[in-house]
């Protein structure tokens, strides 16, 4: 990977080197990943159960999103989704709400820095 495509992929919070150790040093593998990362459907699943108040699968998907950032080490997202994870199984509604704005902001960033590195997948 060169440094101009892994320098967009860290402004976007992805640790490129945890990535890459987790993917055995592969970076074709990496990028498949972070590209199908795009189509994950778990946010707008997070975003639907808040409005409705399902805190179950409210949890269910933040779970979902709070795994996948991290097997990505898409660092900011999996922190902010591990902490909003917290307070939906504490049932902490309003607070896993108020969350949501910045779990948007890192997703948003982590997907513009794929797009901009990889291209749209």
């Amino acid at each position: 990977m060169n440094a101009q495509t892994q320098a967009i992929l860290e402004q976007g919070g992805v640790d490129v080197n945890g990535a890459l150790e987790r993917f055995m040093g592969s970076e074709a593998l990496l990028e498949r990943f972070l590209k199908r990362f795009l189509q994950e459907e778990s946010l707008p699943a997070l975003k639907a159960a808040l409005d409705v108040g399902d805190t179950e699968a409210a949890a269910g998907a933040a779970h979902s999103l709070k795994g996948t950032s991290g097997n990505l080490s898409l660092t900011v997202l999996f922190e902010r989704t591990t902490a909003q994870l917290a307070q939906l199984r504490a049932g902490d509604l309003a607070g896993a709400r108020q969350a949501m704005a910045g779990v948007e902001e890192a997703h948003a960033a982590a997907a513009d820095a794929i797009r901009a590195a990889f291209g749209e997948g």
